[in-house]
């Protein structure tokens, strides 16, 4: 594919077939291809989103590797491992940041910095309230921390909500309980 200087437009990016669209973002519309992540880290989300599911209910959905719209331009296009959003929202409709209670990153030895530092940023400039990101420990895969933020809405960036280890307990947004052993 041979990009304009612009870079991939939002109805460049609709035109792709989904299973091309599946492994990529857009980065002020720079494609960037990502790895297909491991199964423990396709694990974890599952099971994570399972969870958020059964507390969430109607009023929310829950899905895994989705599009999420965060600007048209120039495009910029997240897939976030997991995002609980308006359960009223069409199939059909475009997901964007105004639609999402919470974001999570599960982050993999190749997206650190995007992880920590990149997703982050974007998702509380777009308003997105809540964002999780799950870390495994560097000689362990199978102990995982939860850091948990807020949007502070003056500032438009997260502030530390909570860091869980053993068990995810939170009480805000909703309630959930689950022990972090369980994702693995």
């Amino acid at each position: 594919m041979v990009l304009r200087p612009e870079g991939l437009s939002a109805a460049d990016y609709e035109a792709l077939p989904e299973e091309v669209c599946r492994r990529i973002e857009v980065i002020d519309g720079a494609i960037v291809v990502n790895a297909a992540p491991r199964r423990p880290h396709q694990r974890a989300a599952r099971r994570l989103a399972n969870a958020l599911e059964e507390v969430c209910g109607r009023r929310f959905a829950v899905d895994t590797d989705v599009d999420l719209r965060l600007r048209d331009v120039p495009l910029l296009n997240r897939r976030p491992d997991i995002v609980v959003y308006d359960g009223m929202l069409p199939d059909d409709a475009v997901l964007r940041p105004q639609h999402c209670l919470l974001v999570v990153e599960i982050m993999s030895p190749g997206s650190i910095t995007t992880d920590q530092t990149d997703k982050p940023a974007e998702y509380a400039a777009s308003e997105i309230p809540y964002f999780w990101r799950i870390e495994s420990a560097e000689m362990d895969e199978k102990k995982l921390t939860v850091f948990r933020y807020r949007l502070d809405p003056t500032t438009r960036t997260y502030a530390v909500a909570g860091v869980d280890t053993g068990t995810l307990l939170v009480t805000d947004p909703f309630d959930l309980s689950v022990d972090l052993a369980d994702l693995t």
